[in-house]
């Protein structure tokens, strides 16, 4: 029996040390790999750039540039009305021919207005008949009056029949010319050279006074009507030259100027219409075109600024990397004018001037990692201070 219990107390005995064996086996190996992990771990890399890479605050001046954009109309342009109704009997021209000032460019049937003539000449010589037998009997009646043989009242009435006869011939002999220029308007001309854009009529159709028949435009001086905000109209002046571009032309450039500006402006906005002209001797560009352009306006005063490529932006907000106390940091600026001649910004943003900017575009940067600014090599030095050109 004591035998029994010797060994039952030795099992356990040995059970206990299994464990705690264990036990401290466990602890033993976490803390190994607790040791391996904070061996693994690498220090941060330290970001070097060059004096290439980076760029400071200047103050320069920015050159504005005010952007405009509009349809091209022509100048001038017309369109050619039927002065009198009728059936048309020729359209002479068709779209995109070239016409000239006093081309006969359509015609009315005469035929009505061929007889129209007819009855007023007839008209008119009815009434210079009735004016020349009144002016016999006026006449006559002046002799019988000096002869004391009719009354002064006789008198008076032919007298006033011989008026009235003057009249007519007069009315008659007006009603004539209108039938003979109306004769004559039964030909459509075209009142100035250019081009046809649209005819508007075709032969046979029956037409009523005023009816558009021909439109005309002349493509050597075309006009872009661009709204400028009120604010700006100051620094513009008639003359002022514009920069157009013009879709499908690609990057060609045509040359314009602020021909006029309106005193007024639009109903419902803060814009005035400003009248740019556009030289087109060639007909190269057409009436609808779309054209963008710009006028360059005075330089303003020195402002902080920086390369246009230094900035950057995202979702919505725009930043800049530099290095400050040795770390790269990541700066919210705001932004005024861009200078797109000099590829400049302007920083509203209170930024020391010798806080080193990153000039060009970095990928994968993160806030608050050691960076500095790597000192130029002796070669770089001795490049630097090498003189150009011979000695």
């Amino acid at each position: 029996m004591a035998t029994w219990f010797t060994r039952r107390r030795a099992m356990a005995a040995l059970g206990i040390l299994v464990v705690v064996g264990g036990l401290a086996g466990t602890v033993a190996l976490r803390a190994s790999k607790k040791a391996g992990d904070g061996g693994d771990k690498a220090a941060p890399v330290t970001l070097q750039f060059g004096a290439s890479d980076l760029t400071y605050l200047e103050n320069t001046p920015l050159s504005r540039r005010l952007a405009v954009s509009g349809t091209l109309q022509p100048v001038r342009q017309a369109v050619v009305k039927a002065k009198v109704a009728g059936d048309v009997r020729q359209i002479a021209v068709r779209e995109g021919e070239a016409v000239k000032a006093g081309q006969v460019v359509a015609s009315i049937d005469t035929a009505d207005l061929e007889s129209r003539l007819i009855d007023r000449i007839g008209a008119m010589e009815s009434a210079r008949a009735q004016l020349a037998l009144a002016e016999k009997t006026r006449g006559m009646n002046v002799r019988l009056l000096n002869d004391k043989f009719i009354s002064q009242n006789a008198f008076d009435s032919a007298e006033s029949s011989f008026n009235v006869a003057q009249g007519n011939v007069k009315s008659a002999e007006a009603q004539v010319q209108l039938a003979r220029n109306a004769l004559k308007d039964a030909q459509a001309i075209a009142p100035l050279s250019g081009i046809v854009a649209k005819r508007h009529v075709q032969p046979g159709e029956k037409v009523a006074m005023e009816a558009p028949l021909v439109t005309i435009v002349d493509l050597a001086d075309l006009e872009v009507q661009a709204l400028v905000p009120a604010m700006d109209i100051p620094e513009l002046s008639i003359g002022m030259p514009v920069e157009l571009t013009v879709d499908g032309f690609g990057e060609r450039r045509f040359t314009g100027r602020v021909e006029r500006i309106n005193p007024a402006t639009e109903p419902g906005t803060r814009a005035i219409l400003v009248y740019v002209k556009l030289p087109n001797s060639d007909a190269t560009l057409r009436a609808g075109m779309f054209t963008t352009g710009r006028i360059t306006l005075a330089a303003s005063a020195p402002a902080p600024t920086l390369p246009t490529a230094a900035i950057r932006t995202e979702a919505g907000q725009s930043y800049v990397w530099a290095i400050d106390n040795g770390k790269l940091v990541k700066r919210i600026v705001l932004l005024g004018r861009r200078d797109e001649v000099t590829g400049r910004t302007e920083i509203k943003t209170a930024l020391a001037p010798s806080l080193p900017v990153l000039a060009g575009k970095f990928d994968n940067l993160k806030d608050g990692v050691p960076a500095l600014v790597k000192a130029p090599t002796s070669s770089q030095n001795a490049t630097v201070n090498k003189p150009v050109g011979p000695v």
